[in-house]
């Protein structure tokens, strides 16, 4: 089965000509003697964009922000996510993976105008901008600042919307009962992008039940506080942050200590968006990146 062959469902749905699809591939890139990170790339030429996915996400949620801008561009499986490669310690923090992410970067996008990251993504790009600032020209961070993973902890699973099936169950009798609790947690999108979405996160076990395509992390990652709010403030990088005006996952008090830390940093929020704003309005981001990037 193609891959690749939902994009036509996807070009229908953002009302885009199915000749507006450009080449995808899946290639696998070594990052350390025998793991494996695992990239689509969008389009032949020279990537303009890096796309970094969140936690318990892949490469593929990126599928609508990318077909709307139309510009050559990679998107990461992170560590322990899709079809890259899983750690043994579970430690797939911004620190370990911006590590991995480089040696994807140096070697597919050295040029790239942008690193576009969410959640656990932009965390991860925050990091890689603060200690590779040859390969982040310019940051988007999409609904996250360092201190969002403290703020997700104190959310009711209703706040947390689809973050929290990742502190759920980790098997399922069928697709059908991943599907539902997907749709439940993620009431501002079509039911069969979600359905898609599923798809492309899970992978059927041996006894014929089905689990999620990411791997469990281990929880209490220390990079994830002090260390990446001084990242930010070291940025030499533009930076754009884009938040969800229906997510709570950026608190203002969050907000305000990024402005102090980061005074060029621009913001935009987007109506009708919760954490996931690729999903839930990626015309509107793909709009802000446009902008931003210059494309």
């Amino acid at each position: 089965m193609d891959e690749f062959a939902s994009l036509t469902e996807v070009a229908d749905e953002l009302g885009l000509p199915h000749d507006r699809i450009p080449v995808l591939r899946r290639r696998p890139v070594e990052v350390s003697p025998g793991w494996m990170v695992s990239v689509v790339t969008w389009g032949t030429d020279p990537p303009e964009l890096v796309f970094l996915h969140g936690g318990g996400q892949n490469a593929r949620t990126w599928d609508l922000v990318a077909l709307c801008l139309g510009r050559p561009a990679i998107a990461i499986d992170l560590p322990g996510h899709g079809h890259s490669y899983w750690r043994a310690d579970h430690d797939y923090g911004p620190v370990r993976n911006a590590q991995a992410v480089a040696t994807v970067v140096e070697r597919l996008a050295p040029d790239a105008a942008a690193v576009v990251g969410m959640s656990l993504g932009g965390m991860t790009t925050i990091h890689l901008a603060a200690t590779r600032p040859d390969l982040v020209r310019r940051a988007v961070l999409v609904d996250v600042t360092p201190g969002s993973p403290g703020v997700a902890a104190r959310l009711t699973e209703r706040q947390q919307g689809a973050v929290a099936l990742t502190r759920g169950p980790r098997t399922f009798s069928d697709l059908d009962a991943m599907v539902a609790a997907a749709v439940a947690a993620s009431p501002r999108r079509p039911a069969a992008a979600v359905r898609r979405g599923v798809v492309h996160n899970t992978k059927q076990l041996p006894d014929g039940r089905w689990t999620w395509r990411y791997d469990a992390p281990r929880r209490g990652v220390s990079d994830s506080g002090t260390l990446l709010w001084d990242d930010l403030g070291s940025l030499t990088a533009r930076v754009l942050l884009v938040t969800g005006a229906e997510s709570e996952f950026v608190s203002p008090s969050d907000l305000a200590e990024a402005r102090r830390r980061l005074p060029s940093m621009r913001v935009e929020t987007v109506e009708g968006a919760g954490h996931a704003v690729q999903s839930d309005r990626p015309v509107e981001l793909a709009s802000l990146i446009r902008s931003f990037v210059g494309l």
